[in-house]
């Protein structure tokens, strides 16, 4: 596994513009597929179509679906490529996908409804909820918040991903996942000072969630999200589950020995846990993120506190003006139209995707059928097709 969800910058063009990875929202009763005017919805359309036609021409991976949602409500669907090598069946129309670290955004809001209901302090320390739990080569749940942990600022480092064709088969604990992370050194020794994305801060907050909910966490993401706004298209893989509900296309990954493309649909996603076990379809993370921005899941000014962002800059010296706006458990990127869309990505080996919401509401969300991070500039032509979706029609 190469991440379940790194962020990555956008390129468009002339200027570098804030992005995300694996690193991911205006009222609905029930947003359906419905035509909009043909002469309104051109323009996006062929936008879109372009963009998944030339990733899949370049070699980003065997195939491409995004779903696109207009500032009025109306739900376009796009394909390209194939679904299987081997029977070049074609890419089903808002198909299943490993989300991966948009899952991270769920967890987020599951801690921020236990905010709102008053259960859970941002400030307050993580030894309050999780006595005892962090603990290591200079971690300290008494110096780490809560806010902490959901914006990346708490100097937890991540734990060990190896190859896929290592863990492919084998089943975590969220204990298993804390113990490898516990065993490094903190990534910053004060907390709340440096924005370093990792995992491990959101397996954390999945087990916040638990403890203080007496729940399992899967379980309260599904009836407090999935469930409260009609997500029927989106779940949490159970215990051994390594498949993909149908339809779906295949997941694929260049074989590290042949880089030829090596089908890797099936796996066991809980290396991810809270910080990226979910499934879901374009569409309905797009009505999560409609939902989200519509008050639907947390008080409004909860989602302003979700949105208040450190800017963080990943490229270091390599590229020194890539910026990214890292919220609690969601990212703000600046598009090259103009204006800030949230949302976050994920990339697991297989797929990788991205999900954002303008101010306006238009949802976008894209997916390629391969991690596009081995890809050479994959994960730049993927952002750079997403930025033009979320830009389109305006």
């Amino acid at each position: 596994m190469h991440t379940i969800g790194k962020s990555t910058g956008i390129r468009t063009g002339r200027r570098v513009t804030a992005a995300l990875t694996a690193v991911a929202i205006v009222g609905f009763a029930a947003v359906g597929v419905r035509l909009a005017d043909p002469a309104a919805a051109k323009p996006a359309k062929d936008t879109v179509q372009a963009g998944l036609n030339e990733l899949v021409r370049a070699g980003v991976a065997p195939g491409a679906l995004a779903s696109v949602r207009d500032r009025n409500g109306r739900v376009t669907h796009y394909t390209a490529g194939v679904a299987d090598l081997r029977t070049r069946a074609k890419v089903p129309t808002d198909g299943y996908i490993r989300m991966a670290s948009n899952t991270k955004m769920f967890t987020a809001v599951a801690v921020l409804q236990l905010v709102d209901d008053g259960a859970i302090s941002l400030d307050e320390p993580v030894e309050t909820y999780l006595p005892g739990l962090v603990r290591g080569n200079g971690f300290d749940g008494r110096t780490i918040t809560v806010r902490h942990v959901l914006e990346q600022t708490s100097g937890l480092p991540d734990y060990d991903l190896p190859h896929v064709f290592e863990w492919r088969d084998r089943y975590f604990e969220a204990r298993d996942l804390l113990d490898s992370a516990f065993a490094k050194e903190p990534t910053s020794p004060v907390p709340g000072t440096t924005m370093d994305y990792s995992n491990t801060n959101f397996i954390l907050a999945g087990l916040l969630v638990q403890k203080v909910t007496g729940r399992p966490i899967s379980e309260v993401i599904t009836n407090r999200i999935i469930d409260r706004v009609g997500l029927r298209k989106t779940y949490w893989p159970g215990v051994g589950d390594q498949g993909i509900r149908k339809p779906h296309a295949n997941g694929y990954l260049p074989h590290p020995e042949t880089g030829k493309w090596t089908e890797i649909t099936r796996l066991d996603p809980s290396i991810g846990g809270a910080a990226g076990q979910m499934i879901s379809t374009p569409s309905d993370l797009n009505r999560f993120l409609v939902a989200l921005q519509d008050g639907k899941l947390i008080k409004p000014a909860t989602l302003a506190q979700m949105r208040t962002s450190n800017p963080f800059y990943p490229g270091g010296e390599a590229l020194p003006d890539l910026v990214w706006h890292y919220g609690l458990g969601t990212v703000g990127f600046d598009l090259s139209c103009g204006g800030r869309a949230w949302g976050h990505g994920g990339d697991i080996d297989g797929y990788s995707s991205r999900t954002a919401i303008t101010a306006d509401g238009r949802a976008v969300t894209l997916v390629v059928t391969a991690d596009s991070s081995p890809v050479p500039d994959g994960v730049f032509r993927v952002l750079d097709a997403f930025d033009a979706a979320l830009c389109a029609g305006r």
